[in-house]
């Protein structure tokens, strides 16, 4: 469910929902991957994929995985920088004022995508609250 069209298909941020489907060869996200011209990682997204990897089992495969996606030309970490944390605490806000509760990291991955006119590629509903967000919701 797209809350705008703009700037689909080109910027893809993958949420740590979407990293996983990707990682367990989902075509709907593979499709979206194969179509956009930059896939993005924010940095929560990575401190996500790492806490996850440090409790499971297959830590350096996983590392591994990641690793080589990262590799790709067309994939890039996005790092969290003054701009984001600004769109952050104007989403954090307008979120509290509305009354809409919506994890910590979500608001940040919505505060990067929005920084760099990327569209979220997510599992979670909860992103549909964040006002200005591009956002497709498998």
């Amino acid at each position: 469910m797209p809350t705008s069209g703009r700037d689909r298909g080109r910027r893809l941020v993958l949420d740590t929902s979407a990293y996983s489907r990707l990682r367990a060869g989902d075509a709907r996200v593979l499709d979206r991957v194969a179509a956009a011209t930059l896939v993005l990682l924010p940095a929560i997204v990575l401190g996500e994929l790492e806490a996850g990897f440090a409790l499971g089992v297959r830590a350096a495969e996983n590392r591994r995985s990641l690793a080589e996606l990262l590799a790709e030309p067309f994939v890039q970490a996005l790092p969290i920088d003054a701009a984001v944390a600004s769109r952050y605490g104007a989403i954090f806000a307008q979120l509290r004022r509305a009354g809409t509760p919506v994890p910590t990291n979500d608001i940040w991955i919505a505060a990067a995508a929005i920084d760099r006119a990327a569209s979220v590629l997510t599992f979670d509903d909860r992103f549909r609250h964040v006002r200005g967000l591009d956002c497709e919701i498998l």
